[in-house]
């Protein structure tokens, strides 16, 4: 009985030490120094990045505008066209294609145009621009000096490519079918007073291909490019329309300053080109 007495007394003072020893651990652990915490990371803003100008339009663009404008006018209403003003443009558009034999006449200013020299030894391109300065559609306009006017041909084909469609229609006729007329152009426009360089004054953009042997018309005809930035006539708007009757379309033309005009193969090699300064 002794002995369970001896053990009980020595478990008890075993399980005093123990606590007694316990709370002097706490305290240690306590007041042991803790690792400052970690600085937040610090914000980091991304890059502002630069802001881009829209793209410049193409010639399929350019005629959507000026399908739209053409709408809206017949429909006696304002509108599709403001958009336009302060935009770049790069329109390209072929010239010299199958089926489309050469011009020479005077109706042909404002549009590209090829003929073979009179030796048939060269191909010498050219483009006259039309001078639309009294023309009706600009009547009773006078905000500008002179205005230079290109035709964008065949405006119902968006690609910029010679069409596919084969010349034909009348075989048993030696010359072909008159052209549609034109209803879409670009008027290049110079204000009263400005700078006159880049005016044409009826004088043509021309370029001689020549070779050894003589060189031959491609079967792709080549392109002209016209570059540049739309601007607003007068009365706010880009794009201006005209008609004679409402059972013919309307005549649509934008505003512009251009500034390089260019001949091309129909790969986009460089044949010839023009810049205002």
């Amino acid at each position: 009985m002794l002995q369970w007495i001896r053990t009980d007394r020595r478990l008890a003072i075993a399980l005093i030490a123990t606590g007694l020893a316990l709370p002097g651990c706490e305290r240690r652990a306590q007041t042991r120094p803790q690792a400052p915490p970690s600085p937040p990371a610090a914000e980091t803003t991304p890059p502002r990045l630069p802001t881009l100008p829209p793209p410049a339009l193409g010639r399929s663009e350019v005629l959507l505008a000026l399908d739209a404008a053409s709408s809206a006018y017949a429909a006696g209403r304002m509108g599709g066209a403001e958009d336009l003003a302060g935009r770049r443009f790069a329109i390209r558009q072929a010239f010299g294609c199958p089926g489309s034999p050469s011009s020479n006449d005077d109706d042909d200013a404002g549009r590209a145009d090829w003929k073979w020299n009179a030796e048939k030894t060269a191909i010498e391109l050219s483009l006259r621009p039309a001078d639309w300065t009294q023309a009706p559609i600009m009547a009773g306009d006078d905000g500008w000096e002179a205005v230079e006017g290109f035709w964008l041909v065949r405006p119902w084909l968006r690609e910029e490519g010679c069409p596919a469609i084969a010349a034909g229609g009348a075989p048993t006729e030696e010359a072909p079918p008159p052209a549609s007329p034109q209803t879409a152009g670009l008027a290049a426009v110079f204000e009263h007073g400005g700078s006159r360089v880049g005016r044409r004054n009826g004088k043509a953009f021309s370029f001689t291909i020549r070779g050894e042997p003589a060189p031959q018309l491609p079967a792709a005809g080549y392109r002209l490019v016209l570059e540049g930035r739309f601007v607003a006539f007068p009365g706010g708007r880009a794009i201006r329309c005209q008609t004679d009757s409402p059972d013919r379309r309307p005549l649509c033309i934008v505003a512009a300053e251009v500034d390089r005009v260019a001949f091309e193969d129909a790969d986009g090699k460089v044949l010839s080109e023009w810049r205002p300064a």
